[in-house]
């Protein structure tokens, strides 16, 4: 999902009671107003006379999400045990539902969030979305933290992100890249040139150490732009490496920017924060020469304020970033 672009998400739910469709109208409102998310929710419709089944067809079908909101009134509709004319229109959209999942049951599944506002349980869940099995959505307030199990499966940016993974260590001889038969950009190749503070060497991003890496980390002084070039001759197909905010910099909160350009051109950039690094593969056929950039925004070329250099101590504008373990194949 574009960081830009709000997900559209559509709420059906069975009108039990009044207490049930206020509390029901409540948690859109949160969704949409604390939480930034572009709802459809029927209460918020009826300025007008409308053809109903034509609005829930239109919504269903565009939203990216679909929020089910449990109770015994929807669960008894959309499980077919309610009259023909109870309900008309829980009964036409979990049909709807119904006919999503057997389409496409892995990307539907993704896409139908079963909620459990409070006072509900998971009894409320309608049986074709296997409330025991897959996973459903309890709100105990509306709150951000009360909704953070549902956003993140809206967002899918969860808790717990998975870590990017280290080199294979597992060989017998070399290790990491050398081992597949890539060449080492920090120490496998000559540079053709490089910046001042640029320099190869170990480099620990995210708990993984990187051996044979790039990096920048100046003690007084740095140019704006570090970087280093490599003439590839037109050797190569493939260029990999992990870059990111190195594990001990001095200040956490910074921000490495890191470009690949190609015989000039820009091709590639990333943006890395410390314990957020970015895996890097780069299609380089046919290129005759790599440049390898690195910056932070901000970054002086002669440091100064309270921290005046030759003091041992970094500006807190300077980088800490590095390529880690930067190959050819």
């Amino acid at each position: 999902m574009p960081d830009h672009e709000a997900p559209r998400v559509f709420v059906t739910y069975a009108r039990d009671s009044p207490e049930h469709q206020k509390l029901v109208q409540r948690f859109a409102e949160f969704l949409r107003t604390r939480m930034g998310l572009d709802m459809r929710f029927d209460q918020w419709y009826e300025n007008k006379r409308r053809d109903w089944s034509l609005w829930a067809l239109e919504h269903l079908t565009a939203a990216e999400f679909i929020l089910v909101i449990a109770s015994p009134e929807y669960r008894r509709r959309a499980d077919g045990a309610a009259l023909p004319g109870e309900g008309r229109r829980a009964q036409f959209e979990a049909a709807m539902l119904r006919d999503d999942l057997v389409e496409d049951l892995h990307r539907a599944t993704e896409r139908i969030l079963p909620v459990i506002l409070p006072g509900q349980t998971i009894e409320g869940i309608p049986g074709f979305l296997n409330a025991h099995s897959t996973t459903s959505f309890r709100i105990d307030a509306f709150t951000e933290g009360g909704v953070s199990e549902l956003m993140a499966a809206i967002t899918g940016r969860g808790r717990f992100p998975l870590p990017e993974r280290g080199p294979w260590t597992g060989t017998t001889g070399a290790t990491g890249a050398a081992a597949n038969g890539s060449v080492l950009l920090a120490n496998g190749l000559p540079w053709l040139a490089s910046s001042t503070e640029i320099r190869s060497g170990r480099a620990r991003i995210d708990g993984v150490q990187y051996a044979d890496s790039v990096l920048v980390r100046p003690s007084g002084t740095a140019e704006i732009v570090s970087f280093v070039e490599i003439d590839l001759g037109a050797a190569y197909r493939r260029m990999t490496s992990v870059v990111g905010v190195l594990d001990d910099a001095a200040e956490p909160f910074q921000i490495g920017h890191f470009r690949v350009r190609l015989d000039g051109r820009p091709r590639s950039e990333y943006r890395a924060a410390l314990g957020k690094p970015r895996l890097v593969d780069v299609d380089v056929t046919g290129a005759l020469k790599l440049r390898l950039e690195m910056y932070r925004p901000g970054t002086r070329t002669s440091p100064g304020g309270t921290r005046p250099t030759g003091t041992g101590v970094r500006s807190s504008n300077l980088p800490e970033l590095a390529w880690g373990d930067p190959a050819l194949s």
